[in-house]
């Protein structure tokens, strides 16, 4: 890399649906050999965790790095849980987290979304949602998301998550008063998808690109697939 190089970075976002496959089968080694295919350096997941009790994780901490070559950051207020109403962050080592907010979503359900600044390779900041299954209760959670993220200091900023958004057209324009939106891709179901519930949106001072993702014939380990993008500074 030449000294005025940029640094490149490959970014995802999966709801990996506890580890429930297409099959009705929970396999939490799917969903990591899944995120290890992807080859990214930063991941943000959501229903990483159940939701009853303690919000146990859907994930077995303990091997994670070893079979995904990321680190999860400690998001959730609890040892069970692997982020924060289900919404978990992995990240490449050489990352640290140097701020954490979590934040609860007004709506009709329990929704969470959770912003992190990260120091390392780049320094960025990270919001992870999942938002509600109502459109009203949407625009409200991204009123809060937006409101929340642009009272920090500014950081180049990557929103990323399951959004539940169907149209292409309509029920983001609060979020793109101040940020861009990527390029939608299909990611649900996985079997066919059609619809892209799961978005990324970024500051002015980055770019995203929209990478290909591998789908192997047969059972899926989510009914959503990942969505994969190329991340870098302009």
């Amino acid at each position: 890399m030449t000294p005025n190089a940029k640094p490149e970075l490959k970014v995802a976002t999966w709801n990996i649906r506890a580890g429930l496959g297409t099959d009705l089968r929970r396999d939490a080694g799917r969903v990591l050999d899944g995120i290890a295919a992807l080859d990214a350096d930063l991941v943000a997941l959501q229903e990483a965790d159940f939701r009853m009790g303690l919000r146990p994780s859907a994930l077995p901490r303990d091997v994670i790095r070893d079979r995904t070559g990321l680190d999860p950051l400690p998001l959730g207020r609890n040892a069970a849980s692997l982020g924060w109403h289900g919404n978990a962050i992995l990240v490449r080592p050489g990352f640290h987290m140097v701020g954490l907010e979590r934040l609860d979503l007004p709506g009709i359900e329990p929704r969470g979304a959770v912003i992190v600044d990260l120091d390392g390779p780049q320094a960025l900041r990270l919001v992870g949602v999942h938002l509600g299954l109502w459109r009203g209760s949407r625009r409200r959670q991204l009123d809060a998301i937006r409101d929340a993220v642009l009272r920090h200091p500014p950081r180049p900023t990557l929103i990323l998550g399951d959004f539940n958004e169907y149209s292409r057209r309509v029920g983001l324009g609060r979020l793109v008063r101040a940020f861009h939106l990527m390029e939608p891709v299909a990611t649900f179901p996985s079997r066919l998808p059609r619809l892209a519930l799961d978005r990324m949106a970024h500051s002015h001072d980055l770019m995203l690109e929209p990478l290909p993702v591998h789908r192997g014939k047969g059972v899926q380990p989510s009914d959503h697939l990942p969505l994969l993008a190329t991340l870098h500074r302009v």
